[in-house]
């Protein structure tokens, strides 16, 4: 296993500086367990308005990047912070590129210059290698905001002796996510037109930068092995289904890990009691205080069925839309907490008042109560129509918290049916993507809930799993290796 390669890891959101989804939690915990394993670790990332409120101890490196942008040079300046131990985390600022409330979008939409904004820091990340004169071997980039990364490696940098041995890896969290942009942002790249073609980065008249990291990287992967699957079918595949099929034989799936530094029931600070798998008589003082958080009266033998999602139709929410009144007809509660379509926030403010003494409802992210709820519920559901990958099946096993989850993704990888003959299985899994299917599965949960016997061994079986990052950082230093070999059996492109 290699122990020194020098890694440039570009995410354009890292916990704990700013998140809206998966992405930052992989890029606040992949490096940190790749430089615990013996690499060497920088990290790249764009200086958000959120950041600068985060209060996070940063500082001035008094360095900038001078970045050329059609026929303009935009300056960014350089801040430096890390995470762990040694891993520096640059984060380039640019009042008018990131000083917004959001990262990506409003609510009216997306950002009309996010296709300039991140070609700048695709720019900016390779420049703040040169002036810190870190010569990577790999350049590790993650979705479509640092897509046009590896295709400066490939075009713009592939003469350059700096990064003459710099192989490239490009990471899929969510194919749904592309960066399309109109041809007529195209200039904004400085790249010549011969790569905007269907081989390229040009899809049916526009830019993908999620296409154009495909292409143009050494090696592919996704966060999840079925995940890596799905997407090269038309169900899954978003439209690149065709590009990802090309490049299967450099396609690979890795499955996220945990942070059990923040999420562990025997040291996590955010909940009421701490527990372990030999002692769980804190999960049940955790329980009667997540009852209380959303106002609800304790009943032993009810089951609390917890959710803390995105509400939108990706997540399963049409199916449970469509169930939510017979899922309430049985002996449990439910507690939400999550924002997302306006719809499902009509819908369950109307199911909180029908269904007072048994839902509590919080439209809203709080990190705090996310920590109660995994802590304190019974069961754990995740009906998502596709997930990459999924965290909160795995936090949820960690806390003695049975998930019930559709068979996708992720999910899939991580999730296995508990079956009461064999005393095999950590939670509960449904295939056909129907309304019927899913209150037939928590139908299933909530019955054996009601077993001691085998609810105590579906527990055994939860607190038994591992998705610590050291697994998944191990599986990553051999995907590094398959680019590094990847690119030196490569001819340099010939551009016209």
């Amino acid at each position: 296993m290699p122990n020194n390669l020098n890694i440039l890891f570009a995410a354009s959101e890292v916990v704990p500086f700013a998140k809206t989804g998966g992405l930052a939690d992989v890029a606040g915990a992949l490096p940190v367990a790749l430089e615990e394993l013996g690499h060497k670790v920088k990290v790249v990332m764009p200086y958000y308005q959120m950041v600068k409120k985060s209060r996070k101890s940063i500082k001035d490196t008094e360095k900038s990047v001078l970045i050329e942008i059609n026929d303009r040079i935009v300056e960014g300046k350089i801040y430096q912070s890390k995470i762990g131990k040694n891993v520096t985390v640059y984060l380039i600022e640019n009042e008018a590129y990131y000083n917004r409330q959001e990262l990506y979008r409003t609510t009216e939409g997306d950002y009309p210059d996010n296709a300039e904004r991140y070609i700048f820091f695709s720019k900016a990340v390779l420049e703040v290698a040169k002036i810190f004169k870190f010569q990577p071997d790999i350049v590790h980039c993650n979705d479509w905001q640092t897509g046009l990364v590896p295709v400066l490696l490939k075009v713009k940098e592939q003469k350059n002796p700096f990064f003459e041995n710099t192989a490239s890896v490009f990471t899929i969290h969510n194919l749904a996510y592309q960066g399309l942009f109109w041809h007529l942002d195209m200039p904004l790249t400085n790249l010549p037109w011969s790569i905007f073609n269907q081989e390229g980065i040009e899809y049916y008249g526009n830019i993908n930068l999620m296409k154009a990291g495909i292409v143009f990287s050494d090696v592919v992967n996704t966060v999840s092995k079925k995940y890596s699957k799905e997407i090269q079918t038309e169900e899954f595949g978003c439209g690149l289904e065709g590009v990802l099929q090309n490049r299967q034989n450099d396609l690979y799936g890795i499955v996220n890990g945990v942070d059990y530094s923040q999420w562990n029931p025997e040291s996590d600070k955010l909940i009421k009691s701490n527990f372990s798998s030999s002692d769980l008589n804190g999960k049940k003082v955790c329980r009667e205080d997540l009852l209380q958080e959303f106002g609800l009266k304790n009943k032993p033998s009810a089951p609390i069925i917890g959710i803390i999602s995105r509400l939108a139709d990706q997540k399963g929410f049409d199916l449970l839309a469509e169930q939510i009144n017979a899922i309430l007809q049985f002996d449990l509660f439910l507690v939400l907490l999550g924002t997302g379509e306006e719809k499902y926030h009509v819908l369950f403010k109307e199911i909180a008042k029908k269904y007072s003494k048994k839902v509590g409802i919080k439209l809203t992210f709080d990190n705090t109560v996310a920590h109660k709820i995994e802590a304190g519920s019974d069961i754990f559901l995740m009906p998502s129509q596709y997930e990459p990958c999924g965290l909160n099946q795995m936090y949820s096993l960690k806390y003695g918290t049975i998930p019930v989850v559709r068979a996708t993704g992720g999910l899939d990888d991580t999730i296995t049916n508990y079956n009461p003959k064999t005393g095999k299985g950590n939670g509960f899994k449904f295939k056909p993507y129907t309304g019927k299917a899913l209150l037939s599965k928590i139908e299933e949960a909530v019955t054996v809930y009601k077993s001691k016997k085998d609810w105590k061994k579906l527990l055994v079986n939860a607190f038994e799993c591992d998705f610590s990052w050291n697994a998944s950082a191990r599986e990553y230093s051999k995907l590094y290796l398959k680019a590094l070999e990847k690119k030196s059996n490569q001819p340099l492109l010939v551009m016209v």
